[in-house]
């Protein structure tokens, strides 16, 4: 089979189930619960609403920094559906069928990748949209600018897309190499929720540890996006994060290594 051909047999597999569906309404609640919390909260400290003696939260790129919460806190759901979309195949002995149709391996993890992206930029609009809409919302009530007037802020949502397609290639790479779905999706919760948030959280008290820590696939994800809910609660995080275009980089070069490895040491191995 054509590359063609198999990636409209890779677009069936995946479009043909409600994991997609399901996964997308999660992925909206979830942003749209945070964005619109974050968005109270720091809509009120701005405008100097709350009160007391707290340092008041500078409404200047207030809107980048409430938008971003689609790929600062979403991050994780494109991960996990591109692992979703390997790991589900071994699990349900669908790769033997697959591999018999297309022998040719690479082709059908080529073709993972292109579906991968589309689901990647699907994902990243219901991303998006779930962050905006409750984020601007709230500024608009209060006062405050929303920022779609500036290019600055649609470019902002360009590269939240592209963060995504890369992170579903990243899963994608890890799915390939582990191929035990429950195995996989632990691992990428324990790195995503525990290891690197500690880690980032550390680099902020141990000098010269922000060198080394940037260069993560969350922290290069925030710099491609050019702006974090965690960086910018972080102090001095924001002046040593990498150039939007060295952490687009440096995640796609994760993506593209586990990617190697995955075809390499797994995906032409006999599945059983």
């Amino acid at each position: 089979m054509t590359i063609a051909a198999t990636t409209r047999s890779e677009t069936t597999k995946q479009f043909t189930t409600s994991a997609w569906w399901v996964l997308a309404v999660v992925l909206f609640a979830y942003i749209g619960f945070t964005a619109a919390v974050l968005a109270f909260v720091l809509s009120l400290s701005a405008t100097g609403a709350l009160g007391g003696e707290g340092p008041q939260v500078p409404d200047e790129g207030l809107a980048e920094l409430l938008y971003s919460t689609a790929t600062s806190v979403g991050y994780v759901f494109p991960l996990l559906i591109g692992t979703l979309m390997v790991t589900a195949e071994f699990r349900h002995s669908t790769l033997s069928p697959t591999f018999l149709a297309t022998p040719r391996r690479g082709t059908v993890l080529a073709a993972k990748l292109v579906v991968g992206a589309l689901l990647g930029v699907l994902y990243g609009v219901v991303g998006v949209v779930a962050a905006v809409a409750p984020s601007a919302a709230f500024l608009a009530g209060y006062g405050l600018s929303t920022e779609f007037a500036s290019v600055e802020t649609w470019t902002l949502f360009g590269r939240m897309l592209l963060a995504y397609v890369l992170w579903v290639f990243v899963g994608v790479g890890i799915g390939a190499l582990v191929r035990n779905q429950v195995g996989a999706i632990v691992g990428v919760l324990v790195f995503t929720q525990f290891i690197e948030p500690v880690a980032r959280a550390a680099a902020s008290f141990v000098e010269g540890l922000t060198e080394f820590v940037n260069y993560l696939p969350g922290a290069a994800s925030d710099a491609l996006v050019g702006a974090s809910v965690f960086t910018g609660m972080t102090p001095g995080a924001t002046a040593d994060a990498l150039e939007w275009w060295v952490g687009g980089l440096v995640l796609l070069a994760y993506g593209a290594v586990l990617v190697l490895l995955g075809y390499v040491l797994s995906w032409r191995r006999d599945v059983t």
